[in-house]
């Protein structure tokens, strides 16, 4: 079982996350972030950093989230790594409470 990343980061993409991670599981785009299944240890320590709620044990993943499964594994692959806490981008607050945000996931940059 892998921690994934869901929904309520899109927009968002705060990085506490990324800072507690022993692995360096996490892969970020445009305006979201994912956790690489295949480099997770399951430590659990990035779920209490998040600000918004995003990150789920496979087993408890709610059932509205369970397509964020695949969606991290294939991101992962894609996007590059971070190993730093960064900035949340600058509309995030307003963001982060949004619900239903799937459809404004970028999985290209645009330029």
């Amino acid at each position: 079982m892998t921690y994934v990343v869901t929904e309520p980061c899109i927009k968002c993409k705060y990085t506490d996350c990324v800072a507690v991670c022993p692995v360096d599981a996490f892969h970020v785009g445009p305006n979201f972030m994912v956790i690489d299944p295949g480099e997770c240890i399951d430590c659990s320590l990035c779920v209490a950093e998040c600000p918004v709620s995003a990150i789920f044990n496979e087993p408890d993943l709610p059932v509205e989230y369970a397509r964020y499964v695949a969606l991290n594994a294939e991101l992962s692959r894609t996007w590059p790594l971070t190993k730093d806490k960064g900035e949340p981008l600058v509309d995030a607050d307003r963001w982060s409470e949004v619900k239903e945000k799937l459809q404004y996931l970028e999985t290209v940059e645009t330029v």
